[in-house]
C-alpha cells in the first residue's frame, strides 16, 4: 500500500481554508484511510515555508510523497479533480 506525504497551505481561518480542510480530510478518510499524512500549514503564520515550496495561492495541496511531488489549487470540493491532480491510487 502506497503511503502518502500531503501538505496543505492555508491562509488563515478563512471560509475558504475550513472548506478545503474539510473537503480534503473527507477525502482522504473515504478513500485512504491510513495510508497518509497530513501537514496543514498556515502561510499567514509561517510564510517562509511557502516561500520555500513557492505557493503563490491558497488552498494548495502538495503531494510530497511519492515523488515527484504533484499540486491541486482551491477548495478541493471535486473529490475526482483532487484524486486525479494529485495522481493518487485508493487504498
Amino acid at each position: 500500500m502506497t503511503q502518502y506525504g500531503l501538505r496543505l497551505y492555508v491562509a488563515g481561518h478563512t471560509p475558504n481554508s475550513i472548506r478545503a480542510i474539510s473537503n480534503l480530510r473527507r477525502v482522504l478518510e473515504a478513500e485512504f484511510k491510513d495510508s497518509y499524512t497530513l501537514q496543514i500549514i498556515d502561510v499567514l503564520k509561517d510564510p517562509l515555508v511557502a516561500e520555500t515550496d513557492r505557493i503563490l495561492a491558497t488552498p494548495t495541496l502538495i503531494r510530497l510523497t511519492p515523488l515527484p511531488n504533484r499540486r491541486v489549487i482551491g477548495d478541493l470540493s471535486d473529490r475526482l479533480k483532487v484524486i486525479a491532480g494529485l495522481e493518487l491510487s485508493g487504498a
